[in-house]
């Protein structure tokens, strides 16, 4: 008789301590929404009063720097955070820890303050598998929309440009959606790059209005179109803009001199001395009267060879925060008050941060160990790496308390969706639910829905309200 041994299972854990974890993990979820909706409120408030604005390009990326978010993710936090700004259901009802954060971010791509309640009620009803299927859908039927619309604006782009007898230059146009944001974005980097806000402390006497603004802009997105090679041939020697600078002004800002544009406007010295980082250098000589008697052959400020050595070394901007693949060499100690043009004595700048250091006060030296130092205009170091914020105590009861104190009442059940297993039909809560495709057919609303996905059409039983 054969004997063998007898395998003991482990005791199955007890079904209410499962229901206990299942619960407390629900539960800790809703909190978890509920705070994510509090981090997106301060998102939106930091980012509308341009808090990033401190050497940062966008919030975006002043988010990546401060809390180690991944730049996706901090784009997508920004985008969902000003996107709930218009939408008040949506953003009270995540408030509440009611509905998940992917379901607000999916959201948000569609919801409209007329849409946002219907989204709500089928956000209930389903989960966060049923809204994704259901936003691919309805953008679809967007696009369907806007399709005949955006080939009408298409048709219809103009622009002029021509002299007003007084010698200035008018532009008028008309473009497409996509080409005029394009442009918008574009105008807006280019006046942050040239107006940085000034610290509280330290406000612009003058500022210029919006449209002076907006209009040397545009002359900053013209002059960096043709510097990056529209023409690149030799032709492109008429295109270059000249600055005639004593040498005096170069050296000392304070100094009384010329700095000026070929047909005699002025400009400022820090801004002499940022483009003469990096740029062709011409000397000439003068007389007492301002007569030319000498001029030397034009070299590069920083020979080719040295630029690719200082390209490969950095690898574009260096001020904390920015990672732009290219920049523009930076003579940490200038070359006009005797700073040598060699590789310990140079750092790659983008364009904006640049300026900050020459026109903005920002200050940036190279420690004894090599590295980098960046400041502040006040003084204070700007640090590569922000100090970790360190949570004293725990964190979730930390959570918990400070909802009790908001008086939010969150369970297992906040969260729940409403879904008891009935498939969902795409096609149908989009013709039900989609203002545009309410004036459609119903079977060409469902044909337009179907193609954002390719699983097989399923239904989902909806609320009344839909009705």
């Amino acid at each position: 008789m054969e004997t063998g041994t007898l395998e003991v299972l482990p005791t199955p854990a007890p079904v209410a301590e499962l229901e206990r974890l299942g619960n407390e993990i629900a539960t800790l979820a809703a909190h978890l929404d509920a705070a994510t909706a509090r981090f997106l409120d301060l998102i939106r408030e930091f980012d509308a009063r341009g808090g990033w604005n401190n050497g940062f390009r966008t919030c975006a990326a002043w988010l990546s720097w401060r809390v180690g978010l991944g730049p996706g993710t901090a784009r997508e936090h920004v985008r969902v955070a000003r996107a709930l700004g218009t939408l008040p259901r949506l953003a009270q009802t995540f408030a509440r820890g009611e509905i998940s954060y992917t379901k607000v971010r999916e959201f948000t791509r569609v919801a409209t303050p007329e849409t946002e309640e219907q989204l709500l009620t089928f956000g209930r009803a389903g989960t966060a598998e049923h809204v994704q299927k259901l936003v691919r859908g309805w953008r679809r039927v967007d696009r369907q929309a806007e399709a005949q619309e955006a080939a009408r604006q298409h048709a219809g782009r103009t622009l002029s440009v021509y002299p007003d007898s007084d010698g200035t230059v008018i532009i008028r146009g008309r473009l497409a959606p996509e080409v005029g944001a394009l442009l918008m974005q574009a105008l807006t980097a280019a006046r942050e790059a040239l107006y940085q806000r000034r610290r509280d402390q330290e406000p612009e006497v003058d500022p210029p209005t919006m449209v002076q603004q907006q209009a040397d802009a545009l002359a900053l997105l013209a002059e960096t179109a043709l510097h990056h090679g529209i023409d690149p041939g030799p032709p492109a020697e008429r295109y270059q803009v000249v600055v005639h600078v004593d040498a005096q002004v170069l050296a000392d800002p304070d100094q009384p001199g010329q700095c000026v544009l070929q047909d005699g406007t002025r400009v400022p010295a820090g801004t002499s001395r940022r483009l003469a980082c990096d740029a062709s250098r011409v000397v000439m000589r003068h007389d007492r009267d301002r007569r030319v008697v000498e001029v030397d052959a034009r070299t590069r400020t920083i020979p080719p060879a040295l630029r690719r050595a200082l390209e490969h070394r950095d690898h574009g901007c260096r001020f904390p925060g920015c990672g732009l693949p290219f920049g523009e060499g930076h003579h940490i100690c200038h070359w006009a008050e005797g700073g040598p043009t060699t590789l310990s004595n140079l750092t790659m700048l983008c364009r904006r941060h640049h300026r900050a250091v020459h026109e903005e006060g920002y200050q940036v030296e190279r420690r004894a160990d090599g590295e980098l130092q960046f400041r502040y205009p006040n003084g204070w170091i700007f640090p590569e790496v922000p100090t970790p914020t360190e949570v004293l105590g725990d964190a979730v009861e930390m959570l918990r308390a400070r909802h009790e104190a908001d008086g939010l009442v969150l369970d297992a059940q906040t969260t729940m969706p409403g879904w008891l297993g009935e498939p969902l039909d795409v096609g149908w809560a989009i013709d039900v639910l989609h203002p545009l495709a309410r004036v459609a057919s119903s079977g060409q609303a469902e044909a337009m829905a179907r193609t954002a996905n390719e699983d097989e059409p399923d239904r989902l039983i909806l609320d009344d309200a839909f009705e």
